[in-house]
């Protein structure tokens, strides 16, 4: 009996320890079962968290692009409407101002005929560009004669108007645009950039070149004016209102320009749309 008891003594020692071990991986195993709950969880928590977040952003940059959209669908229904009231209204005036003279012609003394002619030609060349540039306010004649075709009569229209040269450059095989709207964003966008040229930049030269490269239209456009600080006229509306339309179809603008160097605007439009 003692020797047993001696026995089960030494062996206790030994249960207690195996009982220590295992009750040690328990509390181990738990805990890692916990820890990996924790970040299972956590990286759930980030996934739906960004998720959100994108959804946000997207939302936000759809509302972006619809109200950019309606601006300029406003901003084509108004220039439409003063291209029609130039064409109908003061077209219709200068003509018959125009008729007016000739039939005045008949009755007045020879010594004044030159005079009258002079006028005569002055009213017919305000005539003609009264009609050019109703043409180039409306979106639905820009879309008949075509892009290319667009900007040669709205560069021909400022050379009359103002400059030595106003010159367009066609390279590459030309290739279609993914939407016919998007012609006359693009047009819209030269057409600011060659109002700020006659107001602001004093160029004799203005220049237009398009670039078929690949899957993308280059667009290149400059004047050999005084140039300005592009830092400073980033707040402009002039600037922000071409950079929203390049945006608005996915094109890449850029702007460079200094003081007396001119200015170059370049617009890269992707042929191949990314839907």
């Amino acid at each position: 009996m003692k020797l047993f008891n001696t026995y089960f003594l030494l062996q206790q020692p030994s249960v207690s320890t195996s009982a220590e071990r295992y009750l040690l991986i328990y509390m181990i195993g738990v805990l890692f079962i916990v820890t990996a709950l924790v970040v299972i969880f956590f990286i759930v928590f980030q996934k739906r968290k960004n998720k959100l977040l994108l959804d946000k952003i997207k939302q936000q940059q759809a509302f972006d692009e619809e109200i950019a959209q309606t601006q300029t669908e406003i901003q084509e229904q108004t220039l439409k409407h003063i291209g029609w009231e130039l064409h109908d209204n003061v077209g219709q005036l200068l003509a018959y101002a125009s008729m007016q003279l000739n039939m005045l012609s008949a009755k007045i003394p020879e010594d004044m005929k030159g005079t009258l002619n002079l006028t005569t030609e002055t009213i017919k060349e305000s005539l003609k560009e009264v009609r050019s540039l109703s043409k180039s306010l409306n979106n639905d004649v820009i879309l008949n004669i075509g892009f290319e075709k667009s900007i040669t009569n709205e560069l021909d229209r400022l050379k009359r108007m103002k400059f030595a040269s106003a010159e367009l450059k066609i390279k590459g095989e030309n290739k279609s645009l993914n939407n016919k709207k998007h012609e006359i964003i693009l047009f819209r966008i030269l057409q600011e950039f060659f109002s700020n040229s006659v107001k602001y930049s004093e160029a004799q030269n203005l220049k237009v070149e398009l670039e078929y490269v690949n899957d993308d239209l280059i667009i290149i456009a400059s004047d050999d004016g005084k140039g300005f600080d592009v830092e400073t006229a980033k707040k402009g509306s002039g600037l922000i209102n071409m950079k929203s339309r390049a945006e608005l179809i996915k094109a890449k603008f850029d702007l460079f320009s200094k003081p007396n160097e001119g200015v170059k605007l370049t617009i890269t439009y992707p042929l191949i749309s990314d839907n």
